[in-house]
Protein backbone atom coordinates (compact mmCIF):
# COMPACT_ATOMS: atom_id res chain seq x y z
CA UNK A 1 0.00 0.00 0.00
CA UNK A 2 1.15 3.12 -0.87
CA UNK A 3 0.11 4.48 2.85
CA UNK A 4 3.92 2.74 3.93
CA UNK A 5 6.26 4.16 1.63
CA UNK A 6 5.26 7.34 3.26
CA UNK A 7 7.45 9.72 6.04
CA UNK A 8 6.43 8.51 9.30
CA UNK A 9 5.27 12.26 10.17
CA UNK A 10 2.98 12.26 7.13
CA UNK A 11 1.32 8.63 7.91
CA UNK A 12 0.40 10.49 11.57
CA UNK A 13 -0.98 13.18 10.00
CA UNK A 14 -3.11 11.41 7.53
CA UNK A 15 -4.19 8.67 10.30
CA UNK A 16 -5.24 11.74 12.40
CA UNK A 17 -7.72 13.22 9.95
CA UNK A 18 -8.92 9.45 8.75
CA UNK A 19 -9.57 7.93 12.00
CA UNK A 20 -12.43 9.78 14.18
CA UNK A 21 -11.36 10.06 17.69
CA UNK A 22 -13.29 7.88 20.32
CA UNK A 23 -15.80 10.22 22.54
CA UNK A 24 -14.19 10.37 25.94
CA UNK A 25 -17.07 8.73 27.79
CA UNK A 26 -17.42 7.65 31.45
CA UNK A 27 -20.12 6.82 34.18
CA UNK A 28 -20.52 8.30 37.43
CA UNK A 29 -22.68 7.63 40.41
CA UNK A 30 -24.48 10.36 43.04
CA UNK A 31 -25.43 10.31 46.37
CA UNK A 32 -27.89 13.30 47.74
CA UNK A 33 -25.69 14.90 50.60
CA UNK A 34 -26.86 18.18 51.46
CA UNK A 35 -29.97 20.57 51.10
CA UNK A 36 -28.95 23.91 51.10
CA UNK A 37 -30.77 27.04 51.91
CA UNK A 38 -30.81 30.41 52.91
CA UNK A 39 -31.42 31.61 56.17
CA UNK A 40 -33.60 34.97 56.89
CA UNK A 41 -30.65 36.55 57.50
CA UNK A 42 -29.67 35.92 54.01
CA UNK A 43 -26.73 33.37 55.22
CA UNK A 44 -26.42 30.39 53.00
CA UNK A 45 -26.96 27.26 55.49
CA UNK A 46 -26.84 23.80 55.19
CA UNK A 47 -28.57 20.24 56.43
CA UNK A 48 -26.55 17.04 55.75
CA UNK A 49 -28.97 14.38 54.68
CA UNK A 50 -28.56 10.90 56.33
CA UNK A 51 -29.90 7.65 55.18
CA UNK A 52 -32.35 5.98 57.19
CA UNK A 53 -30.74 2.86 59.38
CA UNK A 54 -30.48 -0.27 57.03
CA UNK A 55 -31.05 1.42 53.78
CA UNK A 56 -28.33 2.44 51.28
CA UNK A 57 -28.08 6.25 50.66
CA UNK A 58 -29.78 7.38 47.20
CA UNK A 59 -27.56 6.53 44.62
CA UNK A 60 -27.49 7.10 40.80
CA UNK A 61 -25.28 6.74 37.77
CA UNK A 62 -24.76 9.79 35.01
CA UNK A 63 -22.98 9.20 31.98
CA UNK A 64 -20.15 11.79 31.06
CA UNK A 65 -18.42 13.44 28.59
CA UNK A 66 -15.59 15.42 28.61
CA UNK A 67 -16.32 19.28 28.75
CA UNK A 68 -13.87 22.59 27.79
CA UNK A 69 -14.39 25.05 30.73
CA UNK A 70 -12.74 28.30 31.31
CA UNK A 71 -12.65 28.80 35.00
CA UNK A 72 -10.69 31.96 36.46
CA UNK A 73 -7.01 32.39 37.66
CA UNK A 74 -7.53 34.28 40.42
CA UNK A 75 -10.81 33.83 41.82
CA UNK A 76 -9.95 36.55 44.69
CA UNK A 77 -9.71 38.83 41.97
CA UNK A 78 -13.30 38.35 40.39
CA UNK A 79 -15.04 41.29 42.66
CA UNK A 80 -12.38 43.91 40.88
CA UNK A 81 -12.34 43.12 37.70
CA UNK A 82 -16.25 42.82 37.71
CA UNK A 83 -16.72 46.97 37.36
CA UNK A 84 -13.66 47.49 35.99
CA UNK A 85 -12.27 47.33 31.98
CA UNK A 86 -9.38 45.02 33.25
CA UNK A 87 -9.62 41.81 30.97
CA UNK A 88 -9.76 38.70 33.49
CA UNK A 89 -7.46 35.55 32.44
CA UNK A 90 -8.73 32.05 32.08
CA UNK A 91 -7.48 28.63 32.54
CA UNK A 92 -8.81 26.42 29.61
CA UNK A 93 -9.47 22.87 31.22
CA UNK A 94 -10.82 19.52 30.00
CA UNK A 95 -13.42 18.17 32.68
CA UNK A 96 -15.83 15.39 32.88
CA UNK A 97 -19.38 16.83 32.53
CA UNK A 98 -23.08 15.25 31.35
CA UNK A 99 -23.34 13.68 28.25
CA UNK A 100 -26.42 15.64 26.68
CA UNK A 101 -26.73 14.13 24.06
CA UNK A 102 -28.03 11.18 26.59
CA UNK A 103 -31.96 11.28 26.97
CA UNK A 104 -31.48 8.76 30.45
CA UNK A 105 -28.88 11.71 31.71
CA UNK A 106 -31.09 14.49 30.92
CA UNK A 107 -33.42 13.03 32.60
CA UNK A 108 -31.98 12.30 35.88
CA UNK A 109 -30.47 15.71 35.89
CA UNK A 110 -34.19 17.31 35.02
CA UNK A 111 -35.74 15.10 38.13
CA UNK A 112 -32.48 16.75 40.22
CA UNK A 113 -33.87 20.32 39.09
CA UNK A 114 -37.67 19.03 40.01
CA UNK A 115 -36.62 18.07 43.63
CA UNK A 116 -35.15 21.45 44.43
CA UNK A 117 -38.64 22.52 44.84
CA UNK A 118 -39.18 19.76 47.58
CA UNK A 119 -37.91 17.67 50.30
CA UNK A 120 -37.02 13.20 50.12
CA UNK A 121 -40.51 13.09 52.04
CA UNK A 122 -42.75 15.06 50.18
CA UNK A 123 -44.78 13.19 47.22
CA UNK A 124 -43.66 15.39 44.90
CA UNK A 125 -40.26 14.16 45.24
CA UNK A 126 -38.69 12.02 42.32
CA UNK A 127 -37.93 8.93 43.40
CA UNK A 128 -33.79 8.48 41.92
CA UNK A 129 -32.83 5.41 44.17
CA UNK A 130 -33.47 3.86 47.43
CA UNK A 131 -35.46 5.99 50.10
CA UNK A 132 -34.21 8.79 52.17
CA UNK A 133 -34.22 9.96 55.37
CA UNK A 134 -33.06 13.83 55.97
CA UNK A 135 -32.50 15.35 59.28
CA UNK A 136 -34.22 18.40 59.83
CA UNK A 137 -33.29 20.96 56.87
CA UNK A 138 -32.02 24.66 57.62
CA UNK A 139 -33.23 26.66 55.22
CA UNK A 140 -36.42 25.04 54.60
CA UNK A 141 -38.60 26.18 57.53
CA UNK A 142 -41.86 27.15 56.73
CA UNK A 143 -40.98 30.92 57.28
CA UNK A 144 -37.76 30.99 55.15
CA UNK A 145 -38.12 32.86 52.11
CA UNK A 146 -34.65 32.74 50.35
CA UNK A 147 -32.66 30.68 47.78
CA UNK A 148 -32.80 26.70 48.31
CA UNK A 149 -31.72 23.45 46.99
CA UNK A 150 -29.60 20.14 46.96
CA UNK A 151 -26.35 18.68 46.66
CA UNK A 152 -25.74 15.49 45.49
CA UNK A 153 -21.64 14.40 45.17
CA UNK A 154 -20.09 10.77 44.11
CA UNK A 155 -18.57 8.79 46.73
CA UNK A 156 -15.21 9.81 46.16
CA UNK A 157 -16.25 13.49 46.54
CA UNK A 158 -14.77 13.87 42.96
CA UNK A 159 -17.77 15.43 41.44
CA UNK A 160 -20.52 17.81 42.87
CA UNK A 161 -24.35 18.39 41.60
CA UNK A 162 -25.81 21.50 43.06
CA UNK A 163 -29.47 21.77 42.07
CA UNK A 164 -30.75 25.00 42.37
CA UNK A 165 -34.78 26.13 42.86
CA UNK A 166 -36.68 28.05 40.49
CA UNK A 167 -39.29 30.84 40.92
CA UNK A 168 -41.88 29.49 43.44
CA UNK A 169 -45.31 31.60 42.48
CA UNK A 170 -49.27 30.86 41.85
CA UNK A 171 -48.70 29.82 38.38
CA UNK A 172 -51.71 28.44 36.82
CA UNK A 173 -49.36 24.84 36.78
CA UNK A 174 -49.23 25.38 40.54
CA UNK A 175 -46.40 26.80 42.98
CA UNK A 176 -46.37 29.48 45.55
CA UNK A 177 -45.13 28.80 49.13
CA UNK A 178 -42.96 31.49 51.15
CA UNK A 179 -39.89 32.25 48.89
CA UNK A 180 -42.36 33.51 45.94
CA UNK A 181 -41.88 36.90 47.17
CA UNK A 182 -37.88 36.97 46.42
CA UNK A 183 -38.26 35.18 43.65
CA UNK A 184 -40.61 37.73 41.97
CA UNK A 185 -38.50 40.44 43.21
CA UNK A 186 -35.22 38.38 41.53
CA UNK A 187 -37.58 37.65 37.90
CA UNK A 188 -38.70 41.23 37.37
CA UNK A 189 -34.74 42.18 38.02
CA UNK A 190 -33.16 40.01 36.34
CA UNK A 191 -35.26 38.91 33.14
CA UNK A 192 -37.30 42.56 32.88
CA UNK A 193 -35.87 45.23 30.36
CA UNK A 194 -36.49 48.03 33.00
CA UNK A 195 -37.10 47.37 36.32
CA UNK A 196 -40.91 45.42 35.28
CA UNK A 197 -42.33 48.77 33.76
CA UNK A 198 -44.51 46.77 31.44
CA UNK A 199 -47.49 49.01 31.49
CA UNK A 200 -48.37 52.28 32.88
CA UNK A 201 -49.96 50.68 35.96
CA UNK A 202 -47.38 48.34 37.15
CA UNK A 203 -45.35 49.45 40.21
CA UNK A 204 -41.66 48.92 39.38
CA UNK A 205 -39.17 47.02 41.27
CA UNK A 206 -35.97 49.77 41.02
CA UNK A 207 -36.26 53.70 40.45
CA UNK A 208 -34.43 53.70 36.63
CA UNK A 209 -37.04 54.38 34.34
CA UNK A 210 -37.06 57.51 32.94
CA UNK A 211 -40.09 57.91 30.70
CA UNK A 212 -41.33 56.25 27.53
CA UNK A 213 -39.15 53.79 26.39
CA UNK A 214 -35.76 55.13 28.16
CA UNK A 215 -33.88 53.51 31.34
CA UNK A 216 -31.42 54.47 33.23
CA UNK A 217 -28.28 51.96 32.55
CA UNK A 218 -26.07 52.71 35.59
CA UNK A 219 -29.13 52.32 37.87
CA UNK A 220 -30.08 49.04 36.52
CA UNK A 221 -26.46 47.80 36.93
CA UNK A 222 -26.65 48.87 40.66
CA UNK A 223 -29.82 47.67 41.39
CA UNK A 224 -28.73 44.03 39.99
CA UNK A 225 -25.26 44.60 41.96
CA UNK A 226 -27.36 44.67 45.77
CA UNK A 227 -26.35 41.88 48.14
CA UNK A 228 -29.68 40.82 48.69
CA UNK A 229 -30.21 39.30 45.27
CA UNK A 230 -29.79 35.53 44.26
CA UNK A 231 -27.32 35.95 42.40
CA UNK A 232 -24.93 37.29 44.88
CA UNK A 233 -26.07 34.28 47.53
CA UNK A 234 -25.13 32.04 44.16
CA UNK A 235 -21.58 33.46 44.18
CA UNK A 236 -21.75 32.55 48.52
CA UNK A 237 -23.10 29.12 47.95
CA UNK A 238 -20.43 28.26 45.15
CA UNK A 239 -18.03 29.43 47.54
CA UNK A 240 -19.29 27.10 50.43
CA UNK A 241 -19.72 24.34 48.52
CA UNK A 242 -15.95 24.56 47.23
CA UNK A 243 -15.24 25.14 50.75
CA UNK A 244 -16.59 22.02 51.79
CA UNK A 245 -15.08 19.76 48.66
CA UNK A 246 -12.02 21.64 47.55
CA UNK A 247 -10.87 19.14 45.00
CA UNK A 248 -14.05 18.36 43.19
CA UNK A 249 -15.63 19.02 40.11
CA UNK A 250 -19.04 20.94 40.76
CA UNK A 251 -21.99 21.12 38.06
CA UNK A 252 -24.74 23.60 38.30
CA UNK A 253 -28.37 22.53 37.24
CA UNK A 254 -32.06 24.21 38.30
CA UNK A 255 -34.88 24.83 36.52
CA UNK A 256 -36.52 28.21 35.45
CA UNK A 257 -35.16 31.04 37.37
CA UNK A 258 -32.52 28.45 39.08
CA UNK A 259 -31.71 27.35 35.77
CA UNK A 260 -30.55 30.98 35.15
CA UNK A 261 -29.24 31.53 38.31
CA UNK A 262 -27.22 28.07 37.61
CA UNK A 263 -26.05 29.44 34.03
CA UNK A 264 -24.83 32.99 36.19
CA UNK A 265 -22.25 31.07 38.68
CA UNK A 266 -21.38 28.59 36.31
CA UNK A 267 -20.16 31.09 33.84
CA UNK A 268 -18.60 33.02 36.72
CA UNK A 269 -16.30 29.93 38.21
CA UNK A 270 -16.21 27.93 34.88
CA UNK A 271 -18.85 25.31 36.33
CA UNK A 272 -20.61 22.86 33.59
CA UNK A 273 -24.22 24.24 33.81
CA UNK A 274 -27.65 22.42 32.71
CA UNK A 275 -30.37 25.07 32.63
CA UNK A 276 -34.07 23.69 31.83
CA UNK A 277 -36.81 25.71 30.75
CA UNK A 278 -34.92 29.03 32.16
CA UNK A 279 -35.91 32.38 31.17
CA UNK A 280 -32.99 33.78 29.16
CA UNK A 281 -29.70 35.27 30.98
CA UNK A 282 -27.27 37.00 28.58
CA UNK A 283 -28.32 40.20 29.25
CA UNK A 284 -28.51 39.94 33.03
CA UNK A 285 -25.24 38.51 32.69
CA UNK A 286 -24.34 41.86 31.01
CA UNK A 287 -25.85 44.36 33.56
CA UNK A 288 -24.05 42.44 36.21
CA UNK A 289 -20.46 42.81 34.32
CA UNK A 290 -19.88 39.00 34.51
CA UNK A 291 -16.40 39.25 32.92
CA UNK A 292 -16.91 36.46 30.03
CA UNK A 293 -14.75 33.85 29.34
CA UNK A 294 -13.45 32.92 25.74
CA UNK A 295 -16.48 30.58 25.51
CA UNK A 296 -19.94 30.03 27.37
CA UNK A 297 -20.52 26.16 25.80
CA UNK A 298 -20.36 24.53 29.02
CA UNK A 299 -23.72 26.15 29.61
CA UNK A 300 -26.51 24.35 28.16
CA UNK A 301 -29.84 25.10 28.00
CA UNK A 302 -32.90 22.48 27.55
CA UNK A 303 -36.13 23.90 26.80
CA UNK A 304 -39.59 23.20 24.45
CA UNK A 305 -40.87 25.29 21.76
CA UNK A 306 -44.50 25.21 23.94
CA UNK A 307 -42.84 27.39 27.06
CA UNK A 308 -42.88 31.10 26.08
CA UNK A 309 -40.80 31.47 29.17
CA UNK A 310 -37.39 30.66 27.39
CA UNK A 311 -38.84 31.36 24.21
CA UNK A 312 -39.05 35.23 25.55
CA UNK A 313 -42.97 34.92 24.19
CA UNK A 314 -44.50 35.84 27.95
CA UNK A 315 -44.60 38.65 27.05
CA UNK A 316 -47.29 42.15 27.25
CA UNK A 317 -49.52 43.65 29.58
CA UNK A 318 -52.03 41.02 28.79
CA UNK A 319 -49.73 37.77 29.07
CA UNK A 320 -50.26 35.05 31.38
CA UNK A 321 -46.66 36.53 32.89
CA UNK A 322 -48.24 39.96 33.50
CA UNK A 323 -50.82 38.64 34.97
CA UNK A 324 -49.09 36.76 37.50
CA UNK A 325 -46.89 39.91 38.41
CA UNK A 326 -43.85 38.86 36.55
CA UNK A 327 -42.18 40.38 33.60
CA UNK A 328 -39.99 37.54 32.08
CA UNK A 329 -38.97 39.77 28.53
CA UNK A 330 -35.51 38.83 27.43
CA UNK A 331 -34.81 36.12 25.19
CA UNK A 332 -31.65 35.67 24.68
CA UNK A 333 -29.08 32.69 26.51
CA UNK A 334 -25.85 32.11 27.29
CA UNK A 335 -24.55 29.00 26.10
CA UNK A 336 -25.66 26.21 23.89
CA UNK A 337 -29.05 25.45 23.59
CA UNK A 338 -31.18 22.06 23.25
CA UNK A 339 -34.26 23.10 22.23
CA UNK A 340 -37.17 20.31 21.75
CA UNK A 341 -39.58 21.36 19.13
CA UNK A 342 -42.75 20.08 21.38
CA UNK A 343 -44.87 22.65 19.33
CA UNK A 344 -44.37 21.20 15.29
CA UNK A 345 -44.02 17.35 16.87
CA UNK A 346 -46.22 16.44 19.86
CA UNK A 347 -49.04 19.41 18.86
CA UNK A 348 -48.49 21.54 21.90
CA UNK A 349 -49.96 24.85 22.68
CA UNK A 350 -47.58 28.11 23.20
CA UNK A 351 -48.57 28.16 26.80
CA UNK A 352 -47.26 28.54 30.85
CA UNK A 353 -48.47 25.56 31.40
CA UNK A 354 -45.92 23.60 29.44
CA UNK A 355 -43.29 25.69 31.88
CA UNK A 356 -42.70 23.08 34.60
CA UNK A 357 -40.28 20.90 34.98
CA UNK A 358 -42.70 17.93 35.16
CA UNK A 359 -44.14 18.81 31.98
CA UNK A 360 -40.45 18.67 30.21
CA UNK A 361 -40.05 15.27 32.33
CA UNK A 362 -43.21 13.56 31.79
CA UNK A 363 -44.32 14.84 28.65
CA UNK A 364 -40.78 14.92 26.68
CA UNK A 365 -37.74 12.56 28.78
CA UNK A 366 -39.33 10.06 30.25
CA UNK A 367 -40.78 8.95 26.65
CA UNK A 368 -37.90 6.94 24.65
CA UNK A 369 -39.45 6.79 21.60
CA UNK A 370 -40.15 9.98 20.11
CA UNK A 371 -38.03 11.07 17.78
CA UNK A 372 -36.72 14.57 17.68
CA UNK A 373 -34.04 14.38 14.51
CA UNK A 374 -34.48 16.93 11.79
CA UNK A 375 -34.03 15.97 7.78
CA UNK A 376 -34.71 12.13 8.39
CA UNK A 377 -31.97 11.94 10.90
CA UNK A 378 -33.16 9.71 13.55
CA UNK A 379 -32.12 11.39 17.24
CA UNK A 380 -33.26 10.90 21.01
CA UNK A 381 -31.98 14.09 21.98
CA UNK A 382 -32.16 17.26 19.74
CA UNK A 383 -28.99 18.22 18.08
CA UNK A 384 -27.47 21.40 19.65
CA UNK A 385 -27.74 24.86 18.50
CA UNK A 386 -26.77 28.36 18.78
CA UNK A 387 -28.61 31.69 19.42
CA UNK A 388 -26.08 33.70 17.46
CA UNK A 389 -28.74 36.26 16.11
CA UNK A 390 -30.94 37.16 19.25
CA UNK A 391 -31.13 40.65 20.18
CA UNK A 392 -32.79 42.03 23.87
CA UNK A 393 -35.07 44.65 24.45
CA UNK A 394 -34.98 45.94 21.13
CA UNK A 395 -37.23 48.65 21.46
CA UNK A 396 -35.72 50.17 24.55
CA UNK A 397 -33.01 52.50 24.86
CA UNK A 398 -30.17 52.62 27.83
CA UNK A 399 -28.09 55.47 28.47
CA UNK A 400 -26.79 57.27 31.59
CA UNK A 401 -29.62 60.06 31.97
CA UNK A 402 -28.95 61.10 35.81
CA UNK A 403 -25.93 61.03 38.54
CA UNK A 404 -26.45 58.43 40.61
CA UNK A 405 -23.74 59.61 43.32
CA UNK A 406 -26.61 62.50 43.41
CA UNK A 407 -29.90 61.49 42.77
CA UNK A 408 -29.36 57.80 43.76
CA UNK A 409 -31.91 54.98 41.87
CA UNK A 410 -34.07 53.72 44.30
CA UNK A 411 -34.00 50.81 46.05
CA UNK A 412 -35.01 47.62 44.86
CA UNK A 413 -38.29 46.39 46.69
CA UNK A 414 -41.04 43.38 46.76
CA UNK A 415 -43.82 43.27 45.53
Amino acid sequence: MLYHFLPNALQYLLASWLIAPTPHTSTLQFELRHEHGLSNTSRVVFSDIKPAAGLRPEAFSIKTSRTKVHKPVSGGAFSGLRFRDSDRTWDTVDVDGPDLQDREVLLLLAKMANNAYTEPTEKDWYDIGTTWNNSYPFGWEPDADGFRGHIFATPDNSTVIVSVKGTSIMWPIGGGGPTQRKDKLNDNLLFSCCCARVGPTWSTVCGCYEGGYKCDQGCLEKSLAEESLFYSTGINLYNNVTYMYPNSNIWMIGHSLGGALASLVGVTFGAPVVAFEAPAERLAATRLHLPFPPSTQHVTHVYNTGDPIPMGTCTGVSSTCALMGIALETRCHLGRIIRYDTVSKLGWSANVIHHGIQALIEGVLAKDDLDWGEDGEKRSVPAFTNEDDCVDCFNWEFGNYRNLSATGCGATRLL
